[in-house]
Formats: structure tokens, C-alpha cells, sequence
């Protein structure tokens, strides 16, 4: 079983928070993230905070496997300090195919202009390192002696593994409306962060995928350039409990409220099945910690329907705090409707 965790709008939606959920809770044996560097997925589990920008949010179980797929990019000093932190070199996989941005590629991003002050790129370099893959000049993880010990042939793991009958969790980077091909171009990111462009990372087809999870926040954050329909003044979102920082960065993150068009726009192309919508307690604080659906306050579960009625799809997983188990997990409950 393959299940996918995609970005519902402008990234920043809890990816991290709802892959460390569900690699305790359905154990996969393997998880993959996608992505690279600029995108900074937090995971919090029983009082700690880790920020990961290469490694899985999975390696909270520590028996699943952790890969980094062949259409995924690495930065070796970023990846092998969050190897060490996370105590995770026995289950590391990186392909072969990996791409490997370097200082060189940082530096470009730094001087370019268009990119740093116009579009508000997070200048690591990403960008470049994924121009010069395209030119056939950049390094891949396959000739660098630091990462031999690592290298495997993550496709075909993966492939063996499905079909074993063993779960396999992809954690997407990013959201689908910063995808290259998708978004609001040029304010968009290096890669096609869409379900379709997750897969195509991973290097496997469509037929292994079971589900499909797109991942929304109960309001709507975007950083960088570009519209953000409904936007909220700094003091207004300060007022609305919505004011974030980036993870990377550390940038002001724009906010605004849930926007149900768009996701059930983005539900549709992405061809979803099921939905997780986190921070469901900073709409209602008196939503914090709960782990049962009907043990919600009245206001809070009517918000939830109405949003299911309105994005056409099931929300199975609701966030309502920011440890991992701060979770509502409907799965079976949606599943035998």
C-alpha cells in the first residue's frame, strides 16, 4: 500500500505533523520524502521539535526504512547534520540518482536578483542545482564517496516492497499551488509538487498508489510573492492566531482564512481520496488536544462538515495541537460510511 501526502495550497500545512502521525500509527516500512532542502517540514513528538529539510518525518518510527527518491535533491552538509541529529544512518537509502546542490549553486541563487527579490526564493540553491540536472551537469549522489554506504536503488525497493503487501509512505514537499507547471508562475517553486509530480520523483507508476492525501491548515499561509486571495493585514492575522515564520527562512508567513474553492480545485486535479486539515485548534481553541471527533466542541465539527460539503471530499485526519498525537483520525469511521 502506497499512500501519498501532498500540499493543499502555498506549502506550510503540517506535512511534517501528519507523517509523523501516521508513520506511528500505520508503520510503514518504508517513507520517502521528496523535495529538497528550501522546504522545512516540523515534526513534534513527546516534547521535542525536529526541523527536517532531507529526512523523512517518519524516522519517528524507528523501525521504518527512511529513502531519499531519485528526483529529490540533497545539500551533503544539510543532509548528513540531520542524519546524525535524527540517529538515523542504519536506515538511511539515498538513490543514485539523487542530485546534489552545492555552494555553487547557493551562490548563484544569492546573486540572482529576479529570484531573491521578485519572487522571494529561499536561495538555496535549489533552483540552479535543478537547471543544471536538466543540462546534464550536475553531480548526483552516485559520485560522491561520502554518500557509497547509503546508496540503493530506491524504485526498486519501493516496487518489492508493495508488492510484499508492506506500506510504503510518500511525504510530498511544498504545496501544489507553488507547483512549477501549476501555479502561479513565475511565483511558484523548481519542481511540480502536484501528487503526479511527487510519483514521478518517487520513479514508480501510477498503479502502486492507494491513497492519496491532500493536506490543508485550517487558514491559508504563503510566503514569498504572488496573490493569496483574501489576504489579512499582519495585524489581523497577529488578532486570528494565524501568524506564522517560515522554517527555513524565518520569514512572516502571509495569512489569510480557508479558502474551500481553491481546495476543492486542488482536491480535484490531484485526484485525492482522502483530506487532513491541521490547527483546527487555532480556529477554536477549545478544540486543543482532542482526539475524538464527537468529543469536539459543537462549532468545531460543524466547521468540518461544512468544509467536507464544500471541498467535496473526507476529511479523515484533523489536527488539533502540535504534538503528532494531537490527532482525529476518522479513517475507519469515513471508510464504512
Amino acid at each position: 500500500m502506497l499512500d501519498i501526502l501532498v500540499g493543499g495550497f502555498y506549502g506550510d500545512e503540517g506535512k511534517g505533523k501528519v507523517a509523523t502521525y501516521l508513520a506511528l500509527k500505520d508503520k510503514p516500512e518504508i517513507a520517502v520524502r521528496t523535495g529538497s532542502i528550501n522546504a522545512g517540514h516540523t515534526a513534534v513528538y513527546k516534547g521535542r521539535t525536529y526541523r527536517l529539510r532531507s529526512i523523512p518525518s517518519a524516522f519517528i518510527n524507528k523501525r521504518t526504512r527512511l529513502a531519499i527518491p531519485p528526483g529529490a535533491l540533497i545539500k551533503l552538509d544539510v543532509f548528513l547534520k540531520e542524519m546524525e541529529e535524527t540517529h538515523t544512518k542504519d536506515r538511511i537509502m539515498i538513490d543514485g540518482h539523487v542530485g546534489v546542490i552545492t555552494d555553487a549553486e547557493v551562490e548563484e541563487e544569492v546573486k540572482n536578483s529576479i529570484l531573491s527579490k521578485e519572487i522571494g526564493s529561499t536561495k538555496q540553491g535549489v533552483g540552479a542545482a535543478e537547471s543544471k540536472r536538466i543540462m546534464r551537469s550536475l553531480k548526483l549522489a552516485k559520485d560522491y564517496s561520502e554518500l557509497s554506504d547509503f546508496i540503493v536503488d530506491v524504485p526498486k525497493e519501493i516496487v518489492k516492497c508493495s508488492k510484499d503487501g508492506l506500506r510504503i509512505q510518500v511525504e510530498g514537499s511544498q504545496g501544489h499551488m507553488l507547483s512549477l507547471y501549476h501555479g502561479e508562475y513565475p511565483y511558484v517553486t523548481s519542481r511540480n509538487t502536484m501528487a503526479s509530480g511527487i510519483l514521478n520523483e518517487v520513479g514508480v507508476g501510477p498503479k502502486y498508489v492507494d491513497n492519496i492525501v491532500v493536506i490543508f491548515k485550517a487558514f491559508t499561509t504563503r510566503v514569498g510573492a504572488g496573490s493569496l486571495r483574501g489576504e489579512l493585514s499582519p495585524k489581523e492575522a497577529q488578532n486570528l492566531g494565524f501568524l506564522e515564520f517560515g522554517t527555513v527562512t524565518g520569514r512572516q508567513r502571509r495569512a489569510a482564512p480557508f479558502d474551500p474553492e481553491l481546495a476543492n480545485a486542488v482536491i480535484k486535479i490531484n485526484s485525492a481520496n482522502q483530506v487532513a486539515i491541521t490547527k483546527l485548534d487555532v480556529l477554536f481553541k477549545n478544540a486543543a488536544k482532542v482526539n475524538d471527533f464527537n468529543k469536539l466542541p459543537k462549532e468545531a465539527k460543524d466547521w468540518i462538515n461544512s468544509m467536507e460539503d464544500k471541498i467535496g471530499a473526507p476529511v479523515t485526519l484533523i489536527g488539533t495541537g502540535e504534538d503528532a498525537l494531537d490527532m482525529i483520525d476518522r479513517r475507519k469511521e469515513v471508510s464504512g460510511k
